[in-house]
């Protein structure tokens, strides 16, 4: 199944998915050079589709990934938005990692961050990328994942001995 198809074979199945809930609605669907975008507009069952943090969006993207894998499709990366939720927790997370860079370079301490998803870490990762005095990576298997950020070696000291 070359891009094209992927797109609309996306598209199609997640329309599908979404009629058998008794939603009738149109996904807007786009791609860059790796990932299908799926975008739902605001519906009565935003709740329901997004799930406790994210987690049925996120079932509902690996649901998607599998049956393209299934099809040997030329893209198998998919993000599935509902109602803007993940850009507007997106947006929210880029304020809180300038809130967290702020601290970091005003204290000098190393500040370890909660587990966040693969997708929320990149995020982070990119925001934090903005600050040259600032390093991030991440520690932890799974669930546990988590992001440490601290000040770059070498910047506003000569050793960065970390305190446990």
């Amino acid at each position: 199944m070359d891009r094209e198809e992927s797109i609309l074979f996306a598209k199609k199945y997640l329309e599908d998915i979404l009629s058998f809930f008794g939603l009738n609605t149109d996904v807007h669907a786009s791609a860059d050079e790796e990932v299908i975008e799926l975008s739902v507009p605001s519906t009565g069952l935003n709740a329901f589709l997004i799930g406790q943090r994210g987690d049925t969006l996120r079932n509902l993207q690996h649901l998607l990934s599998t049956v393209l894998r299934n099809k040997d499709a030329a893209l198998v990366r998919v993000n599935v938005d509902i109602a803007d939720y993940k850009r507007q927790r997106n947006d929210r997370l880029k304020e809180l990692a300038e809130e967290w860079a702020k601290d970091v370079l005003e204290t000098g301490r190393t500040m370890e961050l909660r587990p966040m998803n693969a997708a929320e870490r990149r995020v982070v990762h990119q925001a934090i990328g903005d600050y040259g005095d600032l390093e991030t990576h991440s520690e932890g298997e799974g669930r546990d994942r988590h992001i440490i950020l601290s000040k770059k070696s070498g910047s506003d000291s000569e050793s960065a001995d970390e305190e446990g």
